[in-house]
């Protein structure tokens, strides 16, 4: 999951900043999360699939279905 928030964030040229705004987290949430530090609770994923306009399960996958074409 942490790749797929920062390949989200990035392609959506947003700041760690912006998309913990965004979620209403914190940015130190936001950095642990894309670092693979922290494991996200069930509420922190909907709060960033919202935020990064995809389904929680879309953000959860391994397979990165979200960056083929």
């Amino acid at each position: 999951m942490n790749v797929n928030v920062a390949r989200l964030r990035e392609l959506k040229a947003l700041s760690q900043r912006e998309l913990a705004e965004r979620a209403h987290l914190s940015v130190t949430t936001v950095n642990r999360i894309e670092m693979g530090k922290r494991k996200p609770m069930p509420k922190t994923v909907r709060k960033l699939a919202q935020a990064l306009g995809v389904t929680p399960e879309e953000l959860l996958s391994e397979q990165s279905l979200l960056f083929r074409k």
